[in-house]
């Protein structure tokens, strides 16, 4: 008897009972998965988060660059200058306020949106879930973190 007790005790901290677990999980499996098709566009997975809220917000503050695609500045940062290097993002600061960063896509970053039209597609069947499972399961996800951010 003593010994189920301790037992129940910390189910809480089983792995096999966490839900962040599984998403962490599938979350960087997805990631992977994503390397190979990325590869040909020459950006990472965060560097294509970037640019798909570019291609769809257009030029915006590093600061409201960041809330879209939930990146703090310490990671956004480095990541803009890497884009920047690669010539497919401006990063300038205004002449009316020179703490704000706004950064616009180059002409190469905007045409670079034409191939990564392509990656969707390459990326269908990488979850083992069917087109409605995976509607779901996005609806799910979007629920959850807008009641995360909302609590933070």
């Amino acid at each position: 008897m003593k010994d189920n007790l301790k037992e129940n005790k910390y189910d809480c901290i089983r792995l096999r009972n966490q839900l962040c677990f599984p998403l962490y999980a599938c979350s960087k499996e997805v990631i992977r998965k994503y390397r190979k098709p990325l590869e040909k566009l020459g950006l990472t997975y965060t560097q294509y988060v970037v640019m798909m809220a570019l291609w769809e917000f257009g030029t915006m503050t590093e600061s409201e660059l960041g809330e879209k695609v939930y990146l703090d500045s310490g990671t956004l940062a480095p990541l803009l200058k890497r884009l920047e290097k690669q010539g497919v993002v401006n990063r300038v600061r205004p002449d009316d306020n020179e703490r704000k960063l706004c950064i616009s896509l180059t002409e190469k970053g905007q045409a670079l949106q034409e191939e990564a039209i392509k990656i969707p597609e390459a990326m269908q069947g990488c979850m083992n879930l069917t087109p409605e499972e995976m509607m779901q399961l996005k609806t799910l996800l979007d629920k959850a973190l807008n009641g995360t951010s909302k609590n933070s």
